[in-house]
């Protein structure tokens, strides 16, 4: 017995990795899509200046990320990355609505 009242058979469990592939999937996901969407309209000073992303071109990317993040989900060797892109499109989705309502609350005073 050791001093800790375990066997010395018992192992300790290793510790799991900070993030992980599905925490840096997520990551990286959420930050891709809001550098997309966010950051490339403030970068062009608004929607009217870029019109490569209005109207349906504004699906591409997205389609593309879920594209990519489906194959990589299926995959077994990178599933956990592709999980966390899913997660990470789903975060862009909740947030983003939850900003867009924001916003609009902010435009008309609050009746919406």
């Amino acid at each position: 017995m050791r001093e800790d009242g375990r066997s010395p058979h018992e192992e300790d469990e290793p510790s799991e990795p900070a993030l992980g592939p599905m925490g840096y999937g997520i990551l990286l996901g959420t930050t891709a899509l809001y550098a997309i969407y966010v950051g490339i309209p403030i970068a062009f000073r608004g929607p009217a200046s870029m019109p490569f992303l209005t109207g349906p071109y504004a699906f591409i990317p997205i389609a593309v990320f879920l594209a990519v993040a489906i194959v990589l989900a299926v995959r077994p060797r990178t599933s956990r990355w592709g999980a966390g892109l899913l997660i990470g499109l789903g975060i862009f989705t909740l947030l983003g609505g939850g900003i867009c309502v924001g916003a609009l609350a902010a435009q008309t005073g609050g009746r919406i």
